[in-house]
């Protein structure tokens, strides 16, 4: 369990280091890298265990209001690799042996800049803060772009221009606090970084996570692959999250969609927990047990 201390500040940059600082100093096996950098300079870590050859990528708050996704994945790190340094079990399956055939690659933030603006405020947008004033209104509770006003989920190349008509055709035509998709798919340091970990790797499939809903996304497009549609019925079984199909403007642009379309390959995106974001961290302990064994299928399916 995380210690309820450093959950006053959500998980923005310092609670971040103080969580996977203690993850690297237990857990020597454990590596650290930095994908990319933000518009604001911060860094985009990937943690990764087990194989390099093969990996299974978990990645986390894509939106600054959803960064108790972080502070799940961060759980689950913690006792899976705590599994594996002492050759246990969890839910039944010997987690080690797997993850030597085939590693985990997580990215506990995508968007670094605006969990910290959601968390801090406009001031935390350092070159950008002006335009965070001026689009939030002085009010950056409900912040889940970039520092640029970019929302990361929608700046994917996956029927990216229809999904800009539709966000212009709802008055959504420049920098916003959500659903903007930049000027051109990939146009952000976090959506480049993250697509082109994926291009250089060897991810048989992805996780995105987002809050809320409890809800499971599996397909895209044209894409149907019934071994896709297995691995959502099983996590949805083992979460006692629904699969569902996203609307609106939740279709298109997003991470789950490039990757299944570019590879065509399995890929969910994870809605976590219930409420109204952002929700509280004193929810991730619930939501981690309730995810728990899904996120252990998810790795070694």
């Amino acid at each position: 369990m995380i210690d309820p201390v450093f959950l006053k500040n959500g998980a923005d940059r310092r609670t971040r280091e103080i969580l996977i600082g203690k993850l690297l100093t237990d857990y020597g096996f454990l590596s650290r890298q930095t994908i990319g950098e933000t518009r604001c300079s911060r860094p985009i870590d990937l943690l990764c265990i087990g194989s390099r050859r093969r990996q299974v990528l978990f990645a986390s708050a894509f939106h600054g209001m959803e960064w108790i996704t972080t502070l799940v994945l961060l759980r689950f790190m913690d006792e899976l690799c705590e599994a594996v340094k002492k050759g246990k079990s969890m839910c039944g399956v010997r987690v080690g042996t797997f993850l030597n055939q085939r590693g985990l690659a997580v990215v506990p933030c995508v968007n670094p800049d605006g969990v910290e603006i959601q968390l801090h405020g406009a001031e935390c947008a350092g070159g950008y803060k002006e335009l965070v004033r001026q689009v939030s209104g002085g009010d950056t509770a409900h912040w889940q772009a970039n520092a640029a006003g970019v929302d990361v989920n929608h700046n994917f190349s996956a029927n990216w221009e229809e999904l800009r008509r539709a966000e212009t055709e709802s008055g959504i035509d420049s920098p916003a606090p959500t659903r903007f998709g930049g000027a051109y798919p990939e146009s952000e340091p976090e959506s480049r970084s993250l697509a082109s970990y994926c291009r250089t790797g060897n991810i048989d499939h992805a996780l995105a996570f987002h809050s809320q809903g409890e809800e499971i996304y599996w397909d895209f497009g044209t894409y149907r692959d019934p071994e896709a549609l297995k691995m959502a019925r099983i996590m949805s079984y083992s979460s006692g999250y629904t699969i569902s199909e996203p609307e609106g403007l939740a279709c298109g642009g997003g991470f789950k969609d490039w990757f299944v379309e570019k590879f065509r390959r399995p890929a969910f995106t994870v809605e976590v927990g219930l409420g109204e974001n952002p929700l509280p961290a004193t929810d991730t302990e619930g939501i981690y047990k309730k995810l728990r064994e899904m996120l252990v299928l998810a790795t070694v399916l």
